[in-house]
């Protein structure tokens, strides 16, 4: 088996039910942030790193993601008749994912400064990580108005508590999905468990990134980018 990640899920399948009316009648990857699709952001993450393997998982109106990534390489994991949350949804695409350790990242948020699945495979150590997370200081998470997610160890190790900011990147290893019992479930169980064995670890990203999963986070966004607005 593999030790480096090679494959890469998108999380695409959620509500939006924070975006409102924008996404009464789409998917939240498929609100405009500059211009540009939420889901075309991370996918220009994606291909700067250069991932062989991209799936997306998709439940909530899924035509219009089905439709926009046509022909681009991404692979698809249809979530029917429920939705899995991120660690049934992650199990459920494994099939197509392949074996070892994967990329799983968000989709509502944009990035600037260097390529973050970069940063995260120049640290991943798989003789002592099950998972690693890129994390923020909260004064490069833009618009996060939080205490933060993780509070992290010299010595790269994290535990909960006020401190960086999860950024929705991470790689994780996958053997203990198959070790939970519930059909829907979060990857916070995993987590949980990794933390306890002293194998969740995180890394500070040296960019900056804004969540773009509330109507105001657009024009935060879009500010990042320096996009001009109209």
């Amino acid at each position: 088996m593999r030790d480096t990640p090679k494959a890469l899920i998108l999380f695409a399948a959620g509500f939006g039910t924070r975006m409102g009316a924008l996404t009464a009648e789409r998917p939240k990857p498929m609100v405009e942030v500059a211009g540009r699709p939420l889901i075309d952001h991370a996918m220009e993450q994606v291909r700067g790193h250069g991932v062989e393997t991209v799936v997306a998982n998709l439940h909530y109106k899924p035509e219009p993601l089905i439709a926009h990534l046509a022909g681009k390489g991404v692979q698809l994991s249809h979530e029917t008749p429920d939705i899995l949350d991120t660690g049934g949804g992650l199990r459920h695409a494994l099939p197509l994912l392949g074996d070892g350790p994967v990329f799983t990242m968000n989709t509502d948020a944009v990035w600037k400064g260097p390529n973050p699945l970069s940063q995260l495979a120049k640290v991943w150590e798989p003789s002592k990580m099950d998972a690693l997370l890129l994390c923020l200081p909260r004064e490069n998470a833009v618009g996060h108005k939080g205490a933060g997610d993780f509070v992290i160890a010299p010595d790269g190790r994290i535990a909960r508590g006020p401190g960086h900011v999860y950024s929705g990147l991470q790689i994780l290893k996958t053997d203990m999905l198959h070790e939970i019992k519930q059909q829907v479930f979060s990857l916070n169980l995993l987590w949980n468990r990794m933390a306890e064995a002293g194998r969740l670890y995180a890394t500070p990203y040296p960019g900056k990134w804004c969540d773009v999963g509330h109507p105001e986070g657009i024009a935060q966004a879009e500010d990042l980018l320096e996009y001009p607005h109209v």
